[in-house]
């Protein structure tokens, strides 16, 4: 089984935390699961960024991203080469590092 190291993030995991994971298990239902409150405004319909996730080892284990998955990953806040949507993550044989982003851009939120 698969381990998923989810980096320390001040507000959503201060400790960091290291979860087994099954192949095929959807990577942003993994992180909820434990506990870990990663933003997911549009119910997981790949249709906002506020999943957005860095994959820091273990990126071509994953399943490949579509193109509507890229294209909401052009408005994600600090995009990088390895940043996809949680939410269309689909763990592989892999283990993984995931950094969650410090911001997300949710604009239903109110702070």
């Amino acid at each position: 089984m698969p381990k998923v190291v989810f980096l320390p993030h001040e507000e959503l995991c201060p400790e960091g935390l290291a979860l087994d994971v099954a192949e095929g298990e959807n990577l942003l239902d993994a992180a909820l699961e434990a506990g870990i409150d990663i933003e997911h405004a549009c119910d997981k319909s790949c249709a906002c960024t506020t999943c957005h996730v860095i994959i820091r080892e273990g990126f071509d284990s994953l399943n490949e991203s579509t193109d509507m998955e890229d294209d909401m990953l052009d408005k994600a806040w600090g995009l990088e080469m390895d940043s996809r949507l949680g939410c269309q993550c689909v763990v592989g044989k892999e283990d993984l590092v995931v950094e969650i982003p410090r911001y997300s851009l949710n604009h239903a939120r109110e702070e």
